[in-house]
């Protein structure tokens, strides 16, 4: 039985102008002022704890880590709880998937009320029953801990699990951990980048060029090559 590993920021949900938007309120906040989309999309794929150390040592803020954790959190909320939009192809895949009784799990960079309240909000709780934080476990992406965790709680072999992702180190932790992979970058200039060479299935354009269609083929014949192995 294969089992399928969704990333949730910029894999599911459009949740990434919140995060760039709650990370700039916390840096203004801190005295840092100008903090562009731009520099917030090279750390697209990586936890916000691991993104807030490099941003506090870079521009020298003095609060702890913990704090700056808590202010983007309770930013991020605030925005995610007024409106989070899920990519309507990848609703049709997990749709497809529940249907069929594939067994399914998130596993994010977010922190775990992070995740609840983006899944609440958007339905998509009701079919992705389990998450995982990378609070959770020791290392974020890129290490593989999160998806380790996740299939861990699914009751699944790494090899046997697909993760969808949509950014380089996810895709990186993914091969890391012994997974296939589904990449759809969310920053379409990074699709070359070496770490989505490793992925079974990549859509070069984004979510503009994903197809739930396509994507439950490719899952179809991993199924049908494995089970025939």
């Amino acid at each position: 039985m294969i089992s399928v590993i969704f990333d949730l920021d910029g894999t599911l949900v459009d949740s990434e102008p919140n995060y760039y938007e709650s990370g700039r309120r916390t840096l203004e906040r801190h005295g840092v002022l100008g903090f562009t989309w731009e520099e917030h999309s090279r750390f697209i794929g990586i936890g916000t704890l691991e993104t807030l150390e490099i941003l506090k040592e870079r521009h020298g803020i003095g609060a702890p880590v913990e704090q700056l954790l808590a202010e983007q959190n309770a930013a991020y909320l605030e925005l995610a709880r007024t409106h989070t939009e899920t990519f309507p192809e990848m609703r049709a895949f997990v749709e497809r998937l529940h249907g069929e009784g594939v067994p399914m799990a998130v596993a994010s960079g977010s922190s775990r009320e992070a995740i609840d309240a983006v899944l609440a909000g958007t339905g998509l709780d009701a079919m992705l029953g389990l998450a995982v934080s990378a609070e959770e476990v020791a290392h974020g992406k890129p290490a593989p801990d999160v998806f380790l965790e996740a299939a861990r709680r699914l009751g699944a072999e790494p090899a046997d699990c697909v993760v969808v992702e949509d950014a380089a180190p996810g895709a990186r932790a993914a091969h890391a951990a012994g997974m296939h992979c589904v990449a759809v970058p969310y920053v379409t200039r990074t699709a070359r980048d070496p770490e989505f060479a490793t992925a079974g299935l990549l859509f070069p354009g984004g979510q503009g060029e994903f197809s739930a269609e396509a994507a439950h083929d490719w899952l179809t014949g991993l199924r049908t090559a494995r089970s025939g192995a």
